[in-house]
């Protein structure tokens, strides 16, 4: 047995008498009772100090000296000499209606801002998962006003139905904003529509995709659209591989195999190849002219991407567009449209240090919330648990 006045102080409850300690097995059992008090009636106001019975009601605690935790607390129920209403003594430690103190459903709330399974979070706070996801249910987070800069994005949720949800992110100050349902138009609009402040956005960084670039033109009309850096050199990275495949196919198979092999080091910048790397790439590229040619491409457009400032950059992709004319691969003609479409929105991200990296991220995490989780359903329930464990 413990001595009562040391784990009284252990415990940290207030206005509080143990009267005996045990351990059994896996748990620390803890008998106790509230200091005897004046209490209010809840029905006429009146004070009342009179006892009408006792009740002992089992609690479950945060963790005690590696043993799960049980409070055994002897309730007073009063009865009011005045009107006669009956009611339980107050126990700021617990909430009304619960069997868990206050502290245990903090922890909980706590441990969903890890990145583990309800299972085992409920494991460690000794309650069932039931439990610890209608405690987590009560969290709810929304968003006020928007920032001056907004950076949208996708994952693959598969949440309410939806395969694709819309995660908004603010890049300037690294914070997730909202998690949408999913990343129809109208949808999206709808949500943006009911800020008053959206006037007040200056840059939304976006993939280059078309509905999210009308969006962004049509609810924040006076910001300016940046284009995610890696999703413009992308385009290239895909148009280079697409040469590299259609040259593959023409090599014997032991070739072909060794190219394979090596395409990581044909996408390289070649300031970062040692000399053996270099060696070896120079060794392919004699092989084919095409491919030597898109890796031209390729190396030039990095070039385009080192500019300082969209005025250097308007120059070199005006460069990088004659050397696309000259070379005249086919497996280029998509990219070339693509950055002539999106010529503004490209020459915007170089006059701003904002890129969707920040946003890329926190997919990645969410990647491994769903796989701990073994996927969330419930649409609501996921983007809380998202903003949960990102606030």
């Amino acid at each position: 047995m413990l001595y009562k006045d040391y784990t009284q102080e252990l415990i940290g409850f207030k206005d509080v008498t143990v009267t005996f300690v045990e351990r059994k097995e896996n748990y620390l059992h803890i008998h106790m009772m509230m200091n005897r008090k004046l209490h209010k009636c809840p029905r006429c106001g009146k004070d009342t100090n009179k006892i009408h019975d006792y009740r002992t009601q089992r609690i479950k605690d945060i963790s005690s000296f590696g043993h799960y935790t049980l409070i055994h607390l002897r309730k007073r129920r009063y009865v009011c000499p005045y009107c006669n209403k009956r009611f339980y003594e107050e126990t700021p430690f617990l909430p009304r209606y619960q069997r868990i103190t206050s502290r245990l459903i903090g922890k909980i709330l706590n441990s969903f801002r890890k990145v583990t399974s309800i299972k085992s979070l409920s494991n460690s706070a000794n309650v069932s998962p039931t439990t610890a996801t209608r405690i987590f249910d009560h969290i709810k987070y929304s968003i006020v006003t928007l920032p001056r800069v907004i950076s949208m994005d996708e994952f693959r949720g598969n949440a309410g139905g939806e395969k694709f949800q819309c995660i908004l992110t603010d890049p300037e100050n690294k914070k997730v904003l909202d998690i949408l349902p999913n990343r129809k138009s109208e949808d999206l609009y709808k949500y943006f529509s009911k800020f008053k402040d959206r006037h007040n956005v200056k840059y939304v960084v976006i993939d280059m995709s078309g509905p999210y670039r009308y969006l962004a033109k049509t609810v924040f009309p006076r910001a300016q659209i940046v284009a995610d850096k890696y999703h413009v050199v992308r385009q290239v990275a895909w148009a280079f591989e697409n040469v590299r495949k259609a040259e593959q196919k023409k090599f014997h198979e032991q070739r072909r195999k060794y190219f394979k092999r090596s395409r990581k080091l044909l996408l390289k910048r070649p300031d970062k190849l040692t000399p053996d790397e270099a060696f070896q790439v120079e060794s392919m590229l004699r092989i084919s002219e095409r491919l030597r040619q898109a890796y031209v491409l390729k190396n030039e457009f990095y070039k385009v991407m080192d500019s300082k400032n969209s005025y250097e950059a308007k120059k070199n992709l005006a460069r990088w567009n004659m050397l696309f004319y000259g070379y005249n691969l086919p497996e280029f003609y998509d990219c070339f449209r693509a950055f002539t479409n999106w010529k503004k929105e490209i020459l915007n991200s170089f006059d701003v240090p904002y890129t969707n990296g920040y946003t890329e991220g926190i997919n990645n995490k969410i990647k491994v919330i769903k796989r701990n989780a073994y996927g969330i359903r419930n649409f609501e329930r996921f983007r809380n648990r998202i903003l949960h464990v990102m606030a």
